[in-house]
């Protein structure tokens, strides 16, 4: 089945009442493209994020429109008719295909080299005969597709630190446990503000045989819920946080807490002029720098804790 696209362009100031028109003319699946909209989600989002591409703001700039599908068919012509009249408005029309909507993303995914050891392969792709550890994953459903140069860092590192037990905070789409477990650690433990995380991270690990005895996966702010405090209790090997500034910053006193004198610490997703508030708060938490990594404006941490 195709689609017809339908844009409704309008501007800012009447970019609500459009959308409580078409609301009460039995709309729904609204799409929103708003220049003001994305910008004030974003300011008061700050946390999740310290840089947005730039291609973002690009989209969206100039632009107030409101979006909708329906069926490519009589029907929906006749739908579409029904809707004009009851709505009036600068109406835009395309025909989209079921398989380019759905499928078209996919061709930019391919099985990617990660290190020394691991390939980054999309769940639709086969394993390259490379003889590398292949980390199968839905890059469609969450952040995390290795691809970003904070994950590629990340997963450069941890290869290299040999761990029993794991501590992922900001786990995302789960990529940094489940590639640590594929490369030989025992149990590793995740957690995430999302609360779609538990179920994308375990649909991953499954993708990779791994499953609740090797890896569990929590929903919640690990700053704030004493419950998940409790659920992520503990001693681990090694403990990521690819995450942003401020919460690193954040989160650098409470680490120490899951680490032994021979426990590891990684932290990323620093964008270039926040690295020093980052060394900072690691050397004030207690940790000793052993490594500073840079790719392109994002920075990467290996640290320990000082030996008393």
């Amino acid at each position: 089945m195709n689609w017809i696209e339908v844009t409704v362009c309008t501007v800012p100031e009447k970019l609500d009442s459009l959308c409580d028109s078409l609301e009460n003319a039995g709309v729904s699946g609204l799409v929103i493209n708003d220049e003001a909209t994305v910008n004030d989600f974003l300011d008061k989002n700050k946390k999740y994020w310290d840089y947005v591409d730039d291609e973002v703001f690009e989209t969206v700039r100039g632009v107030c429109s409101v979006q909708f599908y329906l069926e490519d068919s009589e029907d929906g012509k006749i739908e579409l008719e029904r809707i004009k009249a009851v709505v009036p408005g600068d109406y835009r029309t395309s025909i989209v295909k079921n398989e380019d909507w759905e499928n078209n993303w996919r061709q930019y995914y391919k099985p990617m080299e990660t290190g020394e050891k691991l390939v980054i392969v999309p769940e639709w792709e086969d394993v390259p005969a490379s003889g590398r550890v292949p980390l199968k994953l839905d890059p469609g459903l969450i952040f995390g597709t290795g691809s970003h140069p904070t994950t590629k860092m990340c997963l450069e590192e941890l290869e290299k630190i040999p761990a029993e037990k794991v501590l992922d905070l900001g786990c995302g789409s789960g990529i940094l446990g489940i590639a640590s477990v594929l490369l030989g650690a025992k149990k590793a433990v995740g957690c995430d503000i999302d609360e779609k995380a538990p179920r994308v991270v375990m649909e991953n690990g499954a993708l990779n045989d791994i499953f609740e005895d090797r890896l569990s996966v929590y929903s919640g702010d690990v700053l704030n819920d004493k419950w998940l405090a409790e659920k992520i209790a503990g001693k681990y090997d090694l403990v990521l946080a690819n995450i942003v500034a401020d919460v690193i910053i954040a989160l650098a006193p409470n680490v120490p807490q899951w680490l032994d004198k021979n426990s590891v610490f990684i932290c990323s997703g620093i964008i270039e002029g926040r690295q020093y508030e980052v060394q900072n708060a690691l050397k004030k938490a207690g940790f000793e720098i052993l490594k500073e990594r840079h790719t392109d404006d994002w920075y990467c941490y290996v640290s320990k804790l000082m030996e008393e």
